[in-house]
């Protein structure tokens, strides 16, 4: 691992940066895949997970899943994704683990600061992503885009966990 660990408050995201909105206006799962593709481009290997809000969803267990390298989380019911996210930073507070938590969130970025958590703007995010090295075809000897690896029937399972399904 290189780097701190990445936790992205994913709706946050999704909202906030114009290319991901466009893609949600359209659909949101496209959004969704968007997004955890450009995450596991710039975690390069690094712990990366991305927490969506499930809590207005009763069958949302808030479990983490893993998919592509990058760790999903749809908050449960009953709780938000800022919970989860603040959850998150305070683990890593809690174990001295180095942590870039990604929102625009100004109540996230206060209640939870502390080192060695710090943040990134959805903005800086997406400035990185638009900076990093891009992805080419499986066939050009690089890794595909992770939604083109992802398998189908994973697919499914995503778009089933975003409902709140088992």
């Amino acid at each position: 691992m290189s780097g701190p660990a990445l936790v992205i408050d994913g709706y946050n995201v999704i909202r906030a940066v114009s290319e991901y909105a466009r893609l949600a206006d359209e659909d949101m799962e496209v959004a969704r895949a968007r997004l955890l593709r450009d995450a596991e481009r710039l975690a390069a290997g690094r712990p990366c997970t991305v927490v969506f809000d499930g809590g207005a969803n009763p069958g949302s267990d808030g479990q983490p899943h893993e998919l592509g390298g990058v760790t999903v989380i749809f908050s449960s019911w009953g709780r938000s994704a800022d919970d989860v996210v603040e959850r998150l930073a305070a683990r890593a507070r809690e174990r001295r683990e180095p942590t870039v938590v990604v929102t625009s969130d100004s109540g996230i970025r206060s209640t939870a600061a502390g080192d060695p958590v710090t943040f990134m703007a959805a903005a800086s995010f997406a400035e990185e992503v638009a900076e990093s090295p891009g992805e080419t075809s499986a066939a050009a000897g690089r890794r595909a885009p992770l939604e083109e690896r992802i398998p189908p029937e994973t697919r499914e399972i995503l778009e089933r966990w975003a409902r709140g399904e088992r």
